[in-house]
């Protein structure tokens, strides 16, 4: 894409803030984006003994980049790093990208966990899960792309297609007339092209769009919406006629709207900042487009704003770092509860990539690349796609190999959507009794077969979301220290309920199911009595015991003592073998409900040993007094060492 709109995005960017200062040779052909003679000039300069600036240091780097000198590239970029303590991201993917395509591969993986960095966990994410992708691109080549390049491409740059009722529209640096020319790219001013489209998805004889009003400038990147019959692109900022420049001498694009067979006006212009390829979402009324503003991630980052109309109603929302990167993304498109945008970010496959990120409750999945069946290692841009016949039709750019001109208009047809099916588990790890978030728990995610697909912990929040390639079984597992556990199986029609609702996991805590009680830790019970005299289970007592067969559930590890007492009524030895058959009769109960005689180590009676208050024999307290000592306690025997 050298030639075409991502030189106008690198040129206001990242060497527009130099436009005042004074220029050497070398600086002046690395502006007009004359790599090779500017390495040359930089070099002859060192040789001379002349000492770059940090800046010009920079600029060699980027043009070593730019004629695809990876090695000499990622050596600047080092330099650069070891000695400016603060990281530019937009470099860091570049140095990233230059090992990528080098034989120290090895060392991205080397970078991205070096602490220093503080890079997100989302572009970790993200770069964990398309490696992952792009070693099996089986995966997601399985379908059938018919892609033809577009007979009505020109030897100039053809790009940005856009859907217009039955026509393409694209953006070209082809002559109309004596439309200036662009120093720049040494094409005209770029203008935008409308063609019909045939049955076989060429489109006839590339003419003019008649419906924008007329400029001697840049016209590029439309989008028609046709809910509002109106044609958003972007265009060079013009006062008069004229080039307007803002005060450091740049001319930079903004967004406008023009009605079909109506007014035109400016939708978002600074004369300091460029806006690239618009896109109208109809269901939502939101504007996306991408741009480079304070507090992005990286180069140019995608943005959306709220509008009524078409006319814009909110200040700039950033997608994000689940979709922008250290990279440039540009070209956003939503289809079919996907969007579709670009990117030059490290771990593509090289030069710009498309990318789908799943649409879910107003949230956005992990950006997926779309592999070897549309992009290549060169710069793939700007997917549109639509329902055609009984399958799918798209357009595309890209100045791969075999291509025309500098960037080639290619389409495809293909019978089902592009991009692998994913699955997304997402929503909040919380306690059963008080609802409150449980933070760094311990979340894993296996196939069928028992083989781990991702594992996370959960937010400081709770929250928690986990997406993988989809399976029609898998099990979670979620854990904690001090709570219990969770796992349960989700076969294929379970998992397509999940993927429109927030899955919710509930933990007990330990701490809700235990109290001490006598100097020791047992489990929380409502007091119960067996009737006097006898040692039979009743509802009552059934209702408490299930408890405890709750709480082995939960914490299948607990080892447990029952003990059973009596008040001091009745003969000791009487008493003794009432709570030694109370006690057996408990343990019976808890056996046959599915407790394990693993958990259940003793089962004992101590009559009217234990005493707890001053009605021993021959004392006379009233009936409430004397029930007080009439008890059964469940009590956790390996407390101190169960969570070390």
């Amino acid at each position: 894409m050298k030639n075409t709109l991502s030189l106008i995005i690198f040129f206001f960017v990242f060497i527009g803030a130099l436009a005042q200062n004074k220029k050497s040779k070398a600086d002046n052909y690395f502006f007009q984006y004359s790599y090779s003679e500017a390495i040359e000039a930089y070099e002859n300069d060192i040789s001379k003994g002349i000492l770059l600036s940090p800046k010009q240091n920079l600029n060699l780097a980027d043009s070593y980049f730019q004629e695809r000198n990876f090695e000499k590239a990622s050596e600047m970029y080092l330099q650069y790093f070891s000695n400016d303590t603060i990281v530019d991201n937009f470099r860091l993917n570049r140095l990233l990208r230059a090992f990528s395509e080098t034989s120290e591969k090895g060392k991205v993986k080397e970078f991205l966990t070096t602490k220093g960095l503080n890079l997100n966990s989302e572009l970790l994410e993200n770069a964990e899960f398309n490696n992952d992708l792009l070693a099996t691109d089986s995966n997601i080549s399985e379908l059938d792309f018919q892609i033809f390049n577009l007979e009505a491409n020109s030897i100039q740059s053809d790009f940005s297609p856009s859907f217009y009722e039955n026509e393409l529209l694209f953006t070209s640096g082809r002559p109309i007339g004596k439309k200036t020319k662009y120093e720049p790219t040494g094409e005209s001013y770029l203008d935008i092209f409308k063609g019909e489209i045939m049955p076989n998805g060429q489109i006839d004889a590339p003419m003019p769009f008649d419906k924008l009003n007329n400029s001697k400038y840049h016209k590029a990147t439309p989008y028609f919406s046709q809910k509002l019959n109106s044609i958003f692109y972007v265009l060079s900022n013009t006062l008069d006629g004229d080039l307007e420049y803002d005060d450091n001498g740049r001319n930079s694009l903004a967004i406008g709207l023009q009605k079909i067979n109506g007014g035109f006006n400016f939708l978002w212009r600074d004369l300091s900042t460029s806006f690239y390829y618009p896109f109208f979402d109809a269901n939502t009324d939101r504007l996306y487009f991408a741009a480079n503003l304070k507090g992005g991630y990286g180069g140019t980052d995608i943005y959306y704003v709220n509008t009524n109309k078409g006319n814009i109603m909110s200040a700039p929302v950033n997608l994000g770092p689940r979709i922008n990167s250290p990279g440039n993304e540009i070209a956003p498109f939503i289809f079919e509860n996907s969007l579709y945008f670009s990117s030059d970010v490290f771990y593509g496959l090289g030069g710009m990539d498309i990318y789908k990120a799943n649409i879910s409750i107003d949230e956005l999945g992990i950006p997926l690349n779309l592999g070897s069946s549309i992009n290549s290692v060169d710069d793939d841009f700007g997917f549109v796609i639509r329902n055609y016949n009984d399958g799918l039709l798209g357009y595309f750019s890209s100045n791969r190999n075999g291509g025309k001109g500098g960037d080639d208009v290619y389409g495809f047809m293909v019978d089902e959507k592009p991009g692998v099916k994913t699955l997304v588990l997402k929503g909040r790890v919380i306690s059963n009794k008080s609802g409150i978030a449980i933070s760094n728990a311990t979340l894993v995610l296996k196939t069928k077969n028992g083989d781990v697909l991702k594992n996370m912990v959960s937010a400081n929040d709770g929250t928690y979301r986990i997406e993988v390639p989809w399976q029609d079984d898998v099990s979670l597992e979620v854990t904690k220290e001090k709570y219990s556990s969770y796992k349960y199986n989700y076969d294929s029609l379970k998992l397509e309920e999940t993927q429109s609702q927030e899955l919710n996991i509930e933990l007990v805590a330990y701490e809700d199911i235990v109290e001490e009680k006598e100097g020791q830790t047992v489990i929380k019970l409502n007091k119960f009595y067996f009737q006097r005299g006898q040692y039979s289970v009743n509802y009552e007592i059934a209702t408490e015991l299930d408890k405890v067969v709750e709480a082995i559930q939960l914490f299948p590890q607990l080892q447990l003592r029952i003990e059973t007492h009596t008040d001091s009524r009745g003969g000791g030895a009487t008493n003794f073998r009432l709570t030694q058959r109370r006690s057996d009769a408990i343990k019976k109960y808890l056996l046959e409900k599915g407790v394990s005689n693993s958990n259940i180590l003793y089962s004992v009676g101590y009559g009217e040993d234990k005493i707890l208050n001053n009605c021993t024999n021959g004392v006379y307290c009233i009936e409430m007094l004397h029930k007080r000592n009439q008890r059964s306690l469940v009590v956790v025997l390996n407390n101190n060492i169960l969570f070390d």
